[in-house]
């Protein structure tokens, strides 16, 4: 049997989707929200408002998922070293699925609190609760737009989307305002509240999953790895596939190894660094290593 064992990712390697740098959007959007935190939490105390809190609550939560994503994203820049011989990429995988985690913290504390309110609901001040949350629209809307581009990143999406929908809570919260202004109805304040952990939950679920699909070596979103095997074995000269892995190397990189079986021998590395590039273009694979073999016998049962 006759086997070599070539790394096509020195044959045309692209880093096409590598993390952008969003400091200045991280380092932004971390103190507008902390401030504003401070005082939509304060305003919320005074005006005995729990949907201002948990709004509070949940911006609090962003600003510590903003500062871990930051964090990630610096380590993951850091080079390789004898130990981490992938660097630090993975460290962005980690910080999603910690996201997540204080997502449901701030779910669980928000929801003891607003059905507490529920029980026994407690006099509102309508003006107030409209004019704090009216500027969390702004806060929030421009901090979102901070982390328009670079939505392939689930670190970014995520800080994205946790902005982008504390926009729409802090619209919920203006309407809420205004109702009670017109109605005098205390129930208003702890309903909008549940609708916010509504709102939290249904971003959480899908920044938990995702987090977790990654932190299992799972094929990442947006990648088939039945086009992947098909692309691999309608290559000419290419007899079968077998050891195919697809994997994440962080929230934005994905790595690939598999071995392919072609009898005519080794084909030179013009057609590994074609590979490299078609993965790269096709299907967001970045770090492909190839193994070719001369045989079946290698894959046994296993092509």
């Amino acid at each position: 049997m006759g086997a070599g064992h070539s790394h096509s990712h020195d044959h045309g390697h692209g880093h096409s989707h590598a993390p952008a740098d969003f400091g200045n959007a991280f380092l932004i959007g971390i103190i507008l929200n902390t401030a504003f935190v401070i005082v939509e939490a304060a305003y919320g105390w005074i005006s005995g408002s729990m949907a201002l809190i948990a709004d509070a609550g949940h911006n609090l939560s962003d600003v510590l998922a903003l500062l871990l994503a930051w964090g990630a994203s610096v380590a993951a820049r850091r080079p390789a070293c004898e130990r981490f011989t992938y660097g630090f990429k993975s460290s962005t995988i980690l910080a999603a699925l910690a996201n997540a985690g204080l997502l449901l913290v701030a779910i669980g504390a928000i929801l003891f609190e607003t059905l507490h309110r529920m029980a026994e609901p407690a006099p509102v001040q309508g003006e107030t609760m409209a004019i704090v949350a009216g500027i969390g629209i702004l806060v929030n809307a421009g901090t979102a737009a901070l982390f328009l581009r670079g939505q392939h990143d689930i670190n970014i999406r995520g800080a994205f989307l946790h902005m982008a929908a504390d926009a729409l809570v802090s619209l919920g919260v203006v309407i809420a305002g205004l109702a009670i202004i017109w109605t005098g109805e205390r129930w208003i304040d702890p309903a909008v509240s549940l609708v916010i952990v509504a709102v939290i939950g249904w971003g959480t679920w899908g920044l938990l999953k995702d987090s977790v699909a990654m932190s299992m070596l799972g094929v990442p979103k947006g990648i088939s790895e039945n086009k992947v095997r098909a692309y691999l074995s309608g290559l000419p000269g290419v007899d079968a596939v077998h050891d195919l892995h697809i994997w994440p190397m962080s929230t934005t990189e994905t790595a690939l190894t598999a071995h392919l079986v072609m009898p005519a021998g080794h084909p030179g590395d013009g057609f590994l660094r074609q590979l490299a590039g078609e993965l790269d273009r096709h299907h967001r694979i970045g770090h492909p290593t190839i193994q070719i073999e001369t045989s079946r016998a290698a894959c046994g049962t296993g092509c």
